[in-house]
């Protein structure tokens, strides 16, 4: 019978094990995404792994103390999830695998003697829906807009509940002209398609990009979006609220120049 285990993700064998999906250091994001975690490990990062003897990596948890959350949430005191997923290849989907990635995060939640756990949800790419946290005792603590939503397991019912941090739509009147993109190396996917939008929002639109590139949770934290580690703002409104192709960024951009 095949084997699914869960390995702990460090500095000794990310390059071995691969994340994200990615696993060649030729990829553009993957050689971003292990620096950014090997600085992450110290402030108490966890990555766990899901791994098939046959078809090797097929999921992963990662999740950090949220004093240090790349999310502009105050969770001080709760473990916190950036991102969950289970199967790249269909087999693995639906099995279960996820609730166990899950119970990583909660028993090392509970051997750190936290609050509980928290995680910012919504529906679409590249975060997961409620519906998977909600089936695991979670509550819905907070919102956002457009469709955010913060949740929370609480292991103390009598600790402060977490929240987005206020002052997000304040922070977004600091980007009033032009095109900023925001940016971290917490997401591997944007390195890639960020490249791509810059050079033809120059090419082809003639607009010169501000883009910042996040360099540690405290910015991240300070961002103008839930999403934290990414957003497009155009002229003072957000285009795009989560990491986006290039084709999407044209797409949008047409139809705001005719």
């Amino acid at each position: 019978m095949e084997e699914i285990k869960i390995i702990d993700t460090n500095s000794d064998n990310i390059l071995e094990l691969g994340v994200c999906g990615y696993k060649n250091l030729n990829t553009p994001g993957f050689p971003e995404k292990v620096e950014w975690l090997k600085k992450r490990f110290t402030e108490g990062l966890k990555i766990k792994t899901l791994y098939s003897d046959k078809d090797k990596n097929q999921g992963m948890i990662e999740y950090i103390p949220g004093e240090y959350c790349w999310r502009p949430v105050d969770a001080d005191g709760y473990m916190f999830i950036h991102c969950i997923f289970s199967g790249f290849k269909k087999a693995y989907k639906n099995k279960g695998y996820g609730s166990m990635l899950l119970n990583e995060c909660f028993k090392d939640a509970k051997n750190e003697n936290m609050y509980g756990v928290a995680v910012v949800t919504r529906k679409g790419p590249f975060m997961a829906g409620n519906e998977f946290f909600l089936k695991h005792s979670f509550e819905i603590a907070d919102k956002a807009p457009p469709d955010f939503e913060l949740l929370v397991k609480k292991f103390n019912k009598k600790a402060e509940t977490p929240k987005f941090k206020k002052g997000m739509e304040n922070r977004l009147s600091s980007y009033g002209k032009g095109l900023t993109i925001i940016r971290a190396d917490q997401c591997p996917y944007s390195v890639k398609n960020v490249k791509a939008i810059v050079e033809t929002a120059e090419k082809e639109f003639d607009i010169k990009v501000n883009l910042v590139n996040l360099k540690n949770c405290k910015e991240a934290q300070n961002t103008p979006r839930p999403f934290g580690t990414f957003c497009i703002i155009y002229e003072g409104q957000v285009i795009a609220d989560h990491p986006i192709s290039n084709k999407r960024f044209m797409n949008i951009m047409n139809k705001i120049k005719k």
